[in-house]
């Protein structure tokens, strides 16, 4: 008999559950399932299982295949343990155009891993996804709940460097753009930028 303790949520979880749930109109709450596996994919260490996809499925009082068709659609949601560092590198067509399968293939080589596996010391998982919605700051690449954008794979080796490391990373932009201003600064009302309001 397995001793392993069942899938519950902790006093916090239940509470950031059910205030998920109570943004929903009576007899809508099943609406609540993409945040509530999310809340619980972070408590399980960052996947989620078939007990979890039950559990709230009970909880919100649905079909556990409902709930498994919501978790299984979206990239958002793994099905396996993953490492410390999630990265996930955009290959859709803008990231694509500005250089992303050299960004995986750096990734690929520091790592020594293929897309969908995970470092043998736990630290990192590589994957990727389609559309992280920056197409502007492409290439880009998503680690945990941060970007990182206007790559090369010169600066992806050296972010990863950092992180096998523990040093801190700087997210956003890595080439010194301003969140996503043109590259080069302002061309056009120059006198402004910077002033407040009524300038």
């Amino acid at each position: 008999m397995s001793t392993e303790a069942k899938f519950a949520w902790t006093p916090e979880n239940e509470a950031a559950a059910q205030a998920h749930i109570a943004k929903y109109p009576e007899g809508k709450q099943q609406s609540a399932v993409m945040p509530l596996l999310d809340i619980a994919q972070r408590q399980n260490g960052g996947h989620v299982t078939q007990e979890i996809i039950e559990y709230i499925g009970d909880y919100l009082n649905m079909a556990a295949i409902r709930v498994q068709e919501v978790a299984t659609f979206y990239t958002m949601y793994n099905h396996k343990p993953i490492g410390t560092h999630h990265v996930q590198v955009c290959g859709t067509t803008p990231c694509w155009l500005r250089g992303s399968d050299d960004i995986m293939a750096a990734c690929k080589k520091t790592l020594g891993i293929e897309k969908g596996e995970t470092t043998a010391d736990g630290k990192f998982t590589l994957g990727e996804v389609e559309c992280a919605g920056g197409c502007v700051n492409a290439p880009l690449v998503s680690i945990n709940d941060d970007y990182y954008e206007d790559l090369t794979p010169e600066k992806m080796v050296e972010l990863l460097e950092k992180l096998a490391k523990g040093e801190d990373v700087k997210p956003g932009p890595q080439n010194g753009r301003q969140t996503s201003a043109p590259l080069g600064g302002p061309t056009t009302l120059k006198a402004f930028v910077g002033k407040g309001k009524g300038a």
